[in-house]
């Protein structure tokens, strides 16, 4: 499956990559696998921010995990020059940002998930970490980071 052809038709355009807001890499090698730094919800330029179970409802939660699984792929396309080398996606690691009580960490980042799905088909399908946390940097709401292995 071309991935450039998916994301024609799921009517996907990927945003010029983000720069490393800090002292890292955004896109991290070994081997076959490539280890890709937190991905914010950034989208088209506008900060996704707010908290879930305050200020952010569960629907806004996911739109904010599929930006930052765009981000990811865009990333990507910025350190290969070609999605079509993915192989799968290993692993994604997602912190959301929420209230005390806020519990639905796992069905907020559903939205990251089903976007891999939708763009590698089955091997879209990933190992996952959803996690809750007071704050993210800029006020996001939900920042990924993954693994992804390459041919």
């Amino acid at each position: 499956m071309d991935v450039y052809a998916r994301l024609k038709e799921l009517n996907i355009e990927l945003p010029e990559g983000l720069a490393a807001a800090g002292l890292y890499k955004p896109v991290n090698q070994t081997g076959n696998l490539l280890f890709i730094s937190g991905q914010g919800s950034i989208e088209n330029g506008t900060r996704l921010t707010g908290r879930l179970g305050v200020d952010v409802t569960v629907e806004e939660g996911q739109r904010a995990a599929r930006a930052c699984a765009i981000n990811t792929l865009s990333a990507l396309q910025a350190y290969l020059g070609d999605l079509n080398r993915i192989k799968k996606v290993v692993k994604i690691l997602a912190f959301v940002a929420g209230s005390d009580d806020f519990t639905e960490q796992a069905t907020v980042v559903n939205g990251a998930s089903q976007l891999f799905i939708d763009v590698f088909g089955e091997e879209g399908r990933h190992a996952r970490s959803a996690i809750g946390t007071n704050s993210l940097p800029l006020g996001l709401t939900v920042e990924v980071e993954s693994i992804f292995e390459i041919e």
